[in-house]
């Protein structure tokens, strides 16, 4: 911090005694950096490769085409089988405060690549340097200094939205963010070396209050110390979900102070490593504000259904869904966009100065932008109350007021990468609630590729993504996991027409194309997990504009059967609540987990009704896997028998209980005949217990290592900030 009476421009020299110049050891830091994003690079690359040359076989009718036939590409999928059992395992560690989670053990490979770069930073930090020498003491002070002002790019590389190491590694900006976080806090360990030792070497002769009172170098280096400080604590998982919006104002004010108090801290030389940084930081915010102004001028877009948007060009219609969803829907959209990408929406008339990131949940070809928000707390709170305001009005008022329901938004975007799913022989999604929105939207494009049918992907012609047509895959299984079955109108329409579309390709043709599963689990549910119920009308999964929202005489129905039931047991019903339930008002929830569905199915047809009910509810520990199942046509066949068309397709089975994760991923694997993939978008624990899953199964069938068992990739979705 001292840099009195020392020509730094001398510390590039060599020292003598084999030591290498401080600026040796920045070249050499990003030597290594540079060399990791390379190799990166290099895989994504090789992906590339691979999935061309899949999707090329398909095309010349070979078979098998998602196995790997040629030696070399033989052993890089065993190199990358090998590193995927590492790296996808979860240690199973939580670090909580009450009942905040303050950390949790990330996968092994985000793990040892975060222990690899602390590694680096202390190898460079102490190479050749005695730290019981106290004549080195400010030596090492010196070097870690150098150390820390050229992670400052690197920082700032991980942290725009248009990422320049996302692009060459084939990821997007929040697949970064974690690293983003942990370069910030290997910054924040170098830099408190570098004050520690100086402080140390100078506390031998009392001289560190005399130094911060008098010596603005110090002075400025202890103030960015401080608001790194704060950087790193506020960016703490609770902090940051407390009140996000909060976070990311004080985000920028605090790094901004940052860069200022370096700025004024390190020498003229090292200048660069501070102006880069803000140059990147600018350049992402201006490609930012292009990418505004040209998705939502009118003077961009040429629209002929409506000449009275004005200046602004997107309007959306805002619903309100069961469960306290929120549908947005843009027609005739300004952008494209893939399946699985997210935009951040802003609707300044509802909650002002806040932009939020939103899953698309329909495809470009439905002609509008849809996007399913579930109402939490702030800004989602507000945009439900919005919803619901207009949507209570009697339907004359309505029309009347049609204009006012239409609210303009802004849109940033789009956002977010995933390879494309149609190079592998099966694939398997699971999706936890509002995480359908991720997750039902690649199955369609998925059975859209595999049916022959045009995509998104033709209407982006840029070489990495104008795949050839067609798709490889044979196998596609989507597991659900709601916790009502209101829940279902959300995707019901979609998923009724995905099966429907492949029924009709498949009666025209003497093979199957592709063979679709689909198996929805309701976990809480009064209808379903309490015998003692009766069916409700489940008329409202339709999916349409009148049926979105239950009426009011079904949510009647439905408070009047819980009353009843609760009432015909009290002993019963004050048990479950003891228990735990998942809802607030203590609605029974089944914890039955279903290890073997056909065995449940089974059950379903040669039971009583009365005993395909018998389901655990608000048990912390589940008994031995015997479980309900029916077909969702037929468990509603009685209610709503005289409209057939307002039902699940019959193909698409329900349960109650929770999913085997490991049974439904195990029965896949066994019959694929080439690389699969497994796709997971919901909580947390559904993620890790997948994302584990995989890793156990891979090491247990010894994948590309001479069984003959094929590959598994595993994409793990996580909503959240």
């Amino acid at each position: 911090m001292d840099h009195s009476g020392m020509d730094m421009s001398d510390m590039d020299m060599d020292m003598g005694d084999g030591m290498l110049s401080i600026s040796y050891y920045q070249r050499m830091y990003w030597a290594v950096v540079g060399t990791a994003i390379a190799v990166a690079s290099i895989i994504h690359l090789l992906n590339i490769f691979i999935s061309r040359q899949r999707l090329s076989e398909v095309k010349r009718s070979r078979p098998t085409p998602a196995r790997p036939k040629h030696v070399l590409v033989r052993a890089y999928a065993t190199m990358t089988a090998v590193t995927r059992e590492i790296a996808y395992t979860t240690p199973p560690l939580v670090f909580r405060l009450k009942r905040y989670v303050i950390y949790d053990l990330r996968p092994m490979g985000q793990t040892i690549l975060i222990l690899s770069y602390l590694v680096v930073l202390v190898v460079f930090s102490f190479y050749k340097l005695d730290t019981k020498d106290k004549w080195q003491w400010e030596d090492i002070g010196y070097r870690t200094g150098y150390v820390s002002v050229c992670q400052l790019p690197l920082i700032f590389l991980l942290a725009g939205k248009r990422n320049i190491i996302g692009f060459l590694t084939g990821h997007s900006y929040e697949r970064l963010n974690w690293l983003h976080r942990w370069v910030s806090r290997g910054l924040f360990l170098t830099t408190t070396i570098h004050m520690g030792y100086w402080f140390t070497s100078w506390a031998r002769w009392d001289y560190v209050k005399v130094k911060v009172k008098t010596d603005p170098i110090t002075q400025k280096g202890l103030g960015a110390w401080i608001v790194l400080a704060w950087i790193v604590l506020s960016s703490m998982a609770p902090i940051r979900h407390w009140c996000y919006e909060l976070f990311v104002l004080q985000h920028l004010l605090s790094f901004t102070a940052l860069v200022a108090m370096i700025y004024l801290h390190v020498p003229k030389e090292h200048h660069i490593y501070v102006w880069i940084p803000v140059g990147l930081f600018f350049f992402d915010r201006l490609v930012r504000a292009a990418n505004i102004l040209y998705n939502n001028l009118s003077i961009f877009r040429q629209r002929t259904d409506d000449k009275r948007n004005g200046f602004w060009a997107c309007k959306a219609e805002i619903t309100p869904l069961a469960d306290g969803i929120t549908r947005i829907t843009v027609p005739n959209p300004p952008i494209l966009w893939k399946p699985g990408q997210h935009i951040f929406l802003s609707c300044h008339s509802i909650i002002p100065l806040q932009n939020h990131p939103f899953t698309i949940s329909s495809l470009p070809k439905d002609g509008k932008m849809e996007i399913l928000v579930r109402a939490k707390k702030g800004g989602t709170r507000r945009l439900f109350g919005h919803a619901e305001k207009y949507h209570v009005l009697p339907t004359v008022e309505r029309e009347k007021d049609e204009g006012k329901r239409k609210t303009t938004v802004t849109i940033e975007g789009p956002y977010g990468r995933i390879r494309p799913l149609r190079q592998f022989d099966s694939v398997v999604f699971f999706a936890g609630g509002i995480g359908a929105t991720f997750t039902i939207p690649l199955l369609r494009d998925l059975v859209g590729h595999c049916l022959g049918r045009e995509s998104s992907d033709s209407r982006w012609p840029t070489y990495f993504s104008a795949m050839p047509a067609g798709a490889v895959t044979r196998h596609v299984r989507l597991v659900w996991v709601v916790k009502s079955s209101n829940q279902l109108s959300w995707f019901a329409t979609q998923l009724n027409q995905v099966l429907e579309d492949v029924a009709g390709i498949q009666q025209t043709q003497a093979r199957a194309v592709v063979q679709i599963e689909i198996s929805i689990y309701v976990t809480c549910d009064e209808t379903l997990t309490n015998p003692t119920t009766k069916p409700v009308d489940y008329s409202i999964i339709k999916g349409d504009e009148e049926s979105q929202t239950p009426s009011n005489e079904s949510q009647s129905e439905l408070s009047k059967i819980t009353e009843e039931s609760a009432s015909a047991n009290p002993e019963k019903a004050k048990e479950t609540n003891k228990l735990g339930s998942c809802l607030p008002d203590g609605t029974c929830c089944c914890t039955t987990v279903i290890t073997n569905e056909e065995d449940a199915i089974t059950t379903t047809t040669t039971t009583t009704p009365k005993n395909n009910n018998a389901c655990t509810c608000g048990s912390t520990n589940p008994p031995a896997p015997s479980s309900t199942s029916s077909s969702f046509s037929s468990s509603s066949a009685t209610s709503s028998s005289s409209s057939p068309s307002r039902s699940l397709h019959p193909k698409i089975t329900l349960f109650t209980g929770r999913p085997h994760p490991e049974s439904i991923i195990r029965r896949t694997l066994e019959q694929a005949q080439g690389e699969s993939a497994v796709v997971v978008c919901g909580p947390t624990g559904l993620a890790e217990n997948v994302r584990t899953t995989v890793a156990r199964l891979s090491d247990e069938r010894a994948v590309h290592k001479g069984t003959g068992a094929q590959g598994v990739w595993c994409w793990c979705e996580a909503y959240g900030y």
